[in-house]
Order: C-alpha cells, then structure tokens, then sequence
C-alpha cells in the first residue's frame, strides 16, 4: 500500500520534472498536530507520530523524525519501503543536508508552499540556487493521488467569556498594536491558530483534542481582519466580532490580502508563516521577521486564567485520583485492557463540572509499550494489564478553567529491584525540580539538571525535554517556556522563565522492550522574595494526584527528597480527599501517607 503511494507520487514528480518531494507534518499554520485533512506525511508513509517529515526522491524515500518516535517509527515502517532518518543522531544528516547531498546540478525540488514555513522554504531556495536548479511550490502532489482524502474541518466556534479569558481582546489588541509600533510595523500577520484564539477569544474544534479555528488573521493600527470559513461562526460570535470592530473574511482571501499589500512593513514571524503567503509579498515591502508578540503575552498567565487554572487542576485530580483506586482495586479480579483503562479514565473526567475534551490523545502504556514515549493503543497492540509491572499513564483534560497534562505510573503488582530503583529515580527528579529556587533571568536549561540528575547519577537518561509549556484551554504543548539540558533547533524553549508561566515536570526513564516510567506534574512560576541578589522565584505545584509509594524505595531517598514528597502528598490528600467517598478517602490516606 505504502509502496504503491510512493511510486504514483513519483509518476507525478516525473511529469513535471522534480526530483525531491517534501511531504512534512503540517497544516497551512505549522500547528504541531493536524487536522485528518492534513495528515499526508501519515497517508505516505504510514508512520503516525505528530511529528515528522517524509522526503520522497526517485531512488529512496526518507521519514526524519525525532527521539520521542524513534521506536514507534521503526515499528510503523516495518515491511515499507520507506527508511528511518533519527534525527539528533550521530552520522544522521539534517533534512537540507540531505537534499542538498541528493539534488542533481540543475534539479528541481517541490513541496506545496502552504504547509512548509518561509524559513525552511528559504532554506531549501538557497540550496536550489546553490545548485542552479527550481523550486516548484504551487501543487499538493499527494491531493492528487489521496482520492478519498477527508475534507477541511469547519467545526462550529464558540467565545470563550471574560471570565475565563481573564483580558478582553479589545485589550490583547492594543497590546499587540503597540508591540508593532516598537517594531515600526504597518501591518502584522498571524497564522498560528493558537495564538489567534487566544487573540480572539475564540475556540473551536478544527483540530482533534485542540481547540482552535482553522484561520488567519491580518492586524492593522485600524483594522483587524479575521479569514475563517462562516460556516462555523454563531450569531452571538458574529455579533461579538462586531463589537469588537474584527471584520471576518473567507478562509482563503488571505493570499489575495496579502498579495494585495502596498508597500510600508510588514511584522510576520518566518518560522510560522508559510512559504506562499510570505512570499506573495511585493518587492518593496519591508519583512519584519521576529517572533509574533502573543507567544510571549499568552505565556504568561494572568490571574483569572491561574485561578481558574488550578481549578481545572483540583477537577482532573479527583478523576485521575478516582481512577488509581478503581485500578488498584480491581486489578487482576477483572479484565483490563490499555483501551479499557483509558476509556473508564476519560468517563471519569467528564463527570467533571465543564469538561470540554481530553487535551490530547491519551497515552495508556503496559510493560514494554510504555517505552514508546508517544503511544497509542490499537485494538491491534491494546495490551491486557497483569497484577505485575508499569501500567504508564499520560493523559489531560480540557475544562472551562484550564487545560491539564499529567502522568502517572502505576505499579499493578511485583515490580523489579530496578524497576524501584528507577521509579524513585525518577520521582526525585520531578520533586527536585519542582522544589527549585532560583534567581530571576534564569531559563529551562538552567535548570533542567535538577530533574536530570538523578538518572544521571546512574547513567541514565531520556531522548526528550523534561517540560514545556501549556496552552490555556489551547495546545497542550505551547512555546516559549520549558526545562530542556541543551538547546535544539527544532525547540524554542529557551526563554527566561517569567512569573505566570506554567510548565510541565516530567522526567523519565524508557527501556526497550521492557518498560517505561514518566511522572509529570505541571509547575506555575512565582516571584518569591526580593533582596539583595535580586529577583528570587519558585514554583507552585498545581497537579493533584498521588506518586505511587508502592514503587517507592525509600531508603533511596535524601532527608529533603522524603520531606518533599510528603509534603507532596499532604497538599494532595488536603486538596482532593473532600471530592471522594469515605472509601475512596481512606484508602488516599493509605497513598499518601508519611514515607
């Protein structure tokens, strides 16, 4: 099958002379998951992770995707033509290094200019010219092999009211306007959905388990235009766009606007924009590439959004609480499968007072699948779970107050002296972390080694970040904030951690073939006390769930790194105890009892 899609996109690539195709994971607003519609790297390659990029050639075809999938990605591949490239690997070359290696003096490369951003189609315009050859930009040659490809998504929006939002867009607007003035831009494009609904104070569902609206925005000093499909737009949402003077176009009338432009400057960020709308510009128009200004603006928290925040938080506590307890209770009395588990765990939030949507496909990972870091059962690998070993959780909600990501590793029965030892490795490191005080202008990398540490210390390590950000009631993973040992080129989490910020705390440990083991918590930046030294901050922890003390080992354990957890799990009983039944109470009592 795979086979046979590749070799009609060659007969395609032949007929107009190319000799690289790019097939990337993107949508036209370089959104790190997709829509259906957009899965056309999946559709070639079989392979589907969210991230990833296939580069089809006449000779080989080629999927570049990152450690998070390296195992996923072999398994996926199996039995197709198409070869892994992990990328960060040794002796593995970049995507451009590789078409640069593979294109021929004169050659032509293509990709459809609306799914790969201006700073990589840049890229690759260098390496053609380098090679006195073309780009061909203006197809999407996989739309016309994908006959029964699904078709654009038009889910109904909906306004998100003040008091969730927290700051109207009237005021997100003038913030954004000034921020153009310091950059003396004339007009701004946006295209990351993202941030256009958090602009807006809109939502929707264009995206699986994210709440965004297929769109795109053009700001002026006077004017704000919003290109969006009508179809998915209310009464009260048009008549809302109009009090708020935001004037609504169709969808696709954002490249005749842009195409359109006289003149003056224009603020874009290149990294997010994509290639066809970046270069329909006219000659003359002064590029402002620079970050758009609502990634740092939505980052940080206000008020509203924490408080509500660590509501969402105490809701999802009670359900991912309520379910340690029906797992504990019922395993090996009953069949429980990956599949099953996951289902009775999202029932359980959606008992919860405005629950949206999980914030992302759930992760329900038995024994050696929990070592893939991104995986999703099948009805083909849904694992039936046994009184022994790791049962991995990862899993989030979407609520009125907020979005959560959390995961929890739960022993089912007899673990392993490593297995403790890795457990407790890993729970050291997420409490060290999660305990940091540290002066203002410090940023993720700076502080990653707390959390890193300890499975340092016994050579250990994890092909991941340690946290990124979170969306409010928006992507689960969001820019610019993280924990992360080294900076990467395809990460941008390298920002100074500001007051409001909110990132997650997820050391892990993943073995092949045997097990993996990952507690995430979700971490809010605060000031602390101001002296001398300056500025000094520390963490509140808002995630309320009990760390399995049966796969703890206490003894090994520093003084500080027990007071730590105990403390933990004191906030935690406190918190959601009062939501339980008297049962279900005493045996949290049990679960976080004094270590």
């Amino acid at each position: 099958m795979i086979a046979g899609r590749i070799a009609e996109l060659r007969e395609e690539m032949k007929k107009r002379g190319i000799d690289i195709y790019l097939v990337p994971t993107s949508d036209f607003h370089e959104s790190e998951y997709v829509g259906e519609y957009f899965k056309a790297r999946k559709y070639m390659t079989g392979f589907t992770g969210s991230a990833g990029t296939a580069v089809i050639t006449m000779e080989e075809a080629g999927l570049w995707t990152d450690g998070r999938y390296f195992i996923q990605a072999e398994n996926e591949l199996s039995g197709t033509p198409v070869k892994l490239f992990r990328m960060s690997e040794e002796g593995v070359p970049k995507i451009t290094e590789y078409v640069e290696q593979k294109l021929p003096q004169g050659g032509c490369l293509g990709f459809d200019g609306r799914v790969i951003n201006a700073k990589d189609g840049d890229k690759y315009e260098e390496i053609v010219t380098k090679k006195g050859g073309r780009l061909q930009v203006d197809e999407d040659l996989v739309d016309l092999i994908w006959r029964d490809r699904p078709s654009l998504p038009a889910e109904p929006a909906f306004l998100l009211p003040l008091e969730y939002a927290g700051e109207a867009a009237a005021d997100k607007l003038r913030r954004v306007r000034e921020k153009m003035k310091e950059q003396e831009a004339d007009v701004h494009i946006l295209t990351s959905l993202y941030d256009i609904a958090w602009l807006l104070n809109v939502r929707g569902n264009d995206i699986s388990h994210v709440p965004v609206v297929l769109s795109f925005v053009m700001l002026g000093q006077e004017y704000c235009n919003w290109y969006v499909n009508e179809k998915v737009l209310n009464q009260d949402l048009i008549t809302y766009l109009k009090q708020e003077h935001i004037t609504v176009k169709g969808y696709e009338e954002i490249y005749r606007d842009v195409e359109a432009l006289e003149g003056g400057s224009v603020l874009l960020e290149k990294a997010v924009v994509n290639y066809r709308i970046c270069h329909s510009l006219k000659q003359g128009i002064k590029v402002v590439d620079a970050a758009n200004p609502t990634i740092d603006m939505k980052a940080v928290k206000n008020p509203v959004e924490l408080a509500n925040t660590v509501q969402a938080h105490i809701k999802d506590g009670v359900a991912v609480t309520k379910f340690m307890y029906w797992l504990k209770n019922r395993i090996g009395k009953e069949e429980i499968t990956e599949i099953s588990a996951s289902d009775y765990l999202e029932e359980l939030r959606r008992q919860q007072e405005h629950f949206l949507d999980v914030s992302f496909d759930t992760i329900s990972a038995y024994g050696p699948n929990g070592a893939m870091m991104h995986y999703k059962a099948t009805e083909e690998s849904n694992a039936v779970l046994k009184a022994e070993g790791f049962l991995l959780v990862d899993s989030g909600g979407h609520y009125l107050e907020g979005t959560t990501d959390i995961t929890r590793t739960f022993a089912l029965g007899a673990l392993s002296r490593q297995q403790k030892e890795y457990f407790t490795a890993v729970c050291r490191g997420n409490l060290n972390l999660a305990d940091a005080r540290f002066l203002y202008g410090c940023r993720g990398t700076n502080l990653d080694i707390l959390a890193r540490g300890p499975l340092w210390d016994i050579d250990l390590d994890y092909k991941c970040g340690t946290g990124h950000g979170v969306g409010h009631i928006l992507n689960v993973h969001e820019d610019p904030n993280g924990f992360r040992w080294r900076i990467v080129p395809e990460r941008s989490d390298s920002c100074v951690l500001e007051e409001g910020m909110i990132t997650t705390d997820e050391p892990g440990v993943y073995l092949e073939g045997e097990y993996g083991i990952r507690t995430e918590n979700e971490l809010i930046c605060r000031k602390g006390e101001k002296n001398e030294y300056g500025q000094f901050m520390y963490f509140e922890n808002i995630t309320y769930a009990p760390i399995d003390l049966d796969a703890i080992l206490p003894e090994e354990m520093s003084r500080a790194e027990k007071r730590r957890l105990n403390q933990y799990h004191r906030m935690v009983y406190e918190t959601i105890s009062p939501y339980l039944t008297e049962e279900e109470g005493q045996w949290l009592k049990e679960y976080t009892r004094e270590i």
